[in-house]
């Protein structure tokens, strides 16, 4: 499951975005706090690769159904300058952010007089600055909060005796603001530290600045670089706009615009790579699915996705890129051309394999 929190300061386009790209109705306002619960919403992945292998398996009226991996986006209440110190809707909301495994940063790169904000101006960097000390002092209070109890344990314990002095150290980095995930410092995983998620920033611009951008998005790029986080550029306008079509219309109206995916898509991709997966698929008549599995995962970690009785009895794979499969047409031309290949435990699967998995228990 790949969870994605989406947030930012009050209006710059949080719960529009969360409105298009799960058809959901998210309260989205023209105020601050107008988000007063967290929302989850489940998207299927789109991928092509789906569809052309469903068509192999179409036999007249009988069609395979598709069943596309998914994403959770978290729509978290927009945060404001002392939130960590329970401003505005405060800490219920950074504890929301804990669960999610990477953070979809919504900066606005619009002006409009007609949309307030919440600073009274239009300045990326000031209003990312912001969140990140937010989450920074969140992370300080999370790690002082444990340092009485390591430094009692730290005496019997060599791991509790590092992981004191790598709290320490850490909290010397967040007051400096470096977010965790700038830094050599290890702490167990179960620390949580929000600054230590992978991040996307997603710049909301207007519609006529979606192609090519503007001097907003440039400054968030710039510092992007320099952090090693991604940037996707969408204009939530026309993501609300595309929600309210039908599949043909939309694509329409994505060309008009010189558009080739929308932005729900361009989120959807970054978020694999900063997260670092990748999917591969399984098909037959019965059904076409898609599966989510880390990169460098090994060919038994991945039948495990299916079931664990399925990585517990591992046997062995029979594997082909997905693009060979639908040129072969079927397995057996497949097997005839010698393109169906068999792996054993050591494998590493790639994006994009088709995989069948041979198992006993």
């Amino acid at each position: 499951m790949l969870g994605i929190g989406i947030v930012g300061l009050p209006n710059v386009g949080k719960s529009t975005l969360f409105n298009a790209i799960t058809k959901a109705q998210v309260e989205a306002a023209n105020y601050p706090f107008a988000t007063i619960d967290k929302n989850v919403g489940m998207v299927p992945v789109p991928d092509g690769r789906l569809i052309a292998l469903r068509d192999l398996y179409t036999k007249g009226d009988r069609v395979p159904p598709v069943i596309p991996t998914t994403v959770e986006f978290v729509d978290i209440a927009g945060l404001v300058k002392g939130a960590s110190q329970g401003e505005g809707l405060g800490n219920q909301f950074l504890a929301n952010i804990r669960e999610v495994s990477a953070i979809a940063h919504v900066v606005r790169c619009f002006d409009d007089d007609n949309v307030i904000h919440v600073a009274n101006k239009v300045d990326p960097l000031a209003d990312i600055e912001t969140i990140n000390v937010e989450l920074a002092l969140a992370d300080i209070q999370s790690l002082e909060n444990r340092l009485s109890k390591l430094r009692r344990s730290a005496k019997g314990s060599k791991e509790d005796a590092m992981a004191l002095e790598n709290s320490e150290a850490m909290i010397a980095k967040l007051s400096q603001g470096i977010p965790a995930r700038l830094t050599d410092i290890e702490l167990p995983s179960d620390f949580n530290l929000l600054t230590a998620k992978p991040v996307i920033y997603v710049c909301n611009v207007s519609e006529n600045d979606i192609l090519k951008g503007n001097a907003y998005v440039e400054q968030v790029k710039a510092l992007a670089a320099q952090e090693h986080s991604e940037v996707v550029m969408i204009s939530a306008k026309i993501e609300g706009e595309l929600g309210e079509l039908g599949d043909e219309e939309a694509l329409e109206f994505l060309h008009d615009l010189g558009l080739q995916e929308p932005g729900l898509n361009r989120l959807i991709k970054k978020g694999y790579a900063i997260l670092n997966l990748i999917t591969y698929l399984t098909s037959g008549e019965k059904e076409v699915r898609a599966w989510t599995v880390t990169r460098g995962a090994k060919a038994p970690q991945a039948a495990g996705v299916i079931h664990t009785d399925f990585e517990r009895g591992f046997i062995r794979a029979e594997v082909i890129a997905w693009d060979k499969l639908v040129e072969a047409g079927n397995i057996p031309n497949a097997k005839s051309k010698g393109w169906v290949r068999t792996e054993g435990k050591e494998y590493v699967v790639q994006d994009g394999d088709v995989i069948h998995f041979l198992f006993n228990v």
